[in-house]
């Protein structure tokens, strides 16, 4: 299995990354024709040192939405016992970036929490 994800879209992720920096940040990623396209921030979130907390109910109703992503404000980009619980639940593709928040430390992983390629479309 192999993700594929807009160059734009990475890069404004890696943004995203410093400008929470120390703080985690999470949202939920949107396709459009098999490619990751957009970021959705789900508004009233918590976003903390080590978790990121946000309530489901105000994610919009979007079968385009198919994979989450966050960031760890630490340089190990695997998934805690925590992330791989919350995979399970939403399915999917799930991407951590680890920082210092550079293309290299991007991971992105599948339900069960193991790794999977990434493809970066231009």
């Amino acid at each position: 299995m192999k993700v594929k994800i807009r160059k734009e879209l990475l890069e404004y992720l890696l943004q995203l990354a410093r400008d929470f920096y120390p703080n985690e940040f999470g949202g939920f990623l949107r396709e459009k024709d098999g490619i990751f396209e957009e970021v959705l921030i789900i508004p009233k979130g918590y976003f903390g040192k080590s978790s990121v907390y946000f309530d489901t109910w105000l994610l919009p109703h979007d079968e385009n939405i198919k994979g989450t992503v966050h960031s760890h404000p630490v340089p190990s980009s695997r998934p805690s016992r925590t992330d791989v619980s919350f995979f399970s639940k939403f399915g999917g593709v799930h991407i951590i970036i680890a920082y210092p928040f550079k293309e290299e430390s991007v991971k992105a992983y599948n339900s069960e929490g193991r790794e999977i390629e990434i493809e970066i479309i231009e």
